[in-house]
């Protein structure tokens, strides 16, 4: 028997843009982790549920499992420079960016890079493949400021078109 052929599903996702979060949870010591995702998804209103899927082995992945919970930073079409930060191997990321752990945050908040943050609690984590579906109760949200959204697509990221510049352009994406 044939070993199946796996697709290579990146092209499939290249072409969906989304959203840019940033991942973040503090470890039961205090210590930050925090990474780039793009892969946040609304799951119920009632209870106010949303799911991230992370990498298997990841330390944010360790800091959100053993914390019980993670922040989602929602980032603005200004905070391109933080997505690639967390994107990136550098160890040292959060002595890079303005952030602050409120009193009952399960995860750093970004707070110049951040249009909206949402405190989560995990409920129901589970392994798929090379990555964990974390499950979360949605605890908190705030909105910081009103900014147009950081989008990610086709391998690019790119702003939300203002209403009225062409009617066929939902997002302009940045080389």
């Amino acid at each position: 028997m044939a070993a199946e052929s796996v697709p290579d599903i990146r092209p499939l996702m290249a072409g969906f843009p989304t959203g840019v979060t940033v991942i973040t949870a503090l470890t039961p010591d205090g210590v930050p982790w925090g990474m780039t995702c793009t892969s946040l998804c609304s799951v119920a209103l009632d209870p106010p549920t949303v799911l991230v899927c992370l990498r298997c082995g990841s330390p944010t992945l360790d800091a959100v499992l053993a914390s019980g919970g993670y922040a989602v930073n929602l980032l603005h079409d200004g905070a391109r420079s933080t997505a690639e930060l967390f994107a990136s191997g550098t160890p040292d990321r959060f002595d890079r960016v303005t952030w602050r752990a409120d009193a009952n945050a399960r995860g750093p908040h970004l707070v110049e890079s951040a249009h909206t943050i949402a405190d989560c609690e995990v409920n129901d984590p589970h392994t798929v493949g090379d990555h964990c579906v974390v499950f979360a109760r949605v605890r908190a949200v705030r909105q910081l400021r009103i900014q147009k959204p950081l989008l990610y697509g086709m391998r690019r990221y790119g702003d939300w078109a203002e209403s009225g510049e062409d009617s066929n352009l939902l997002y302009d994406f940045i080389s």
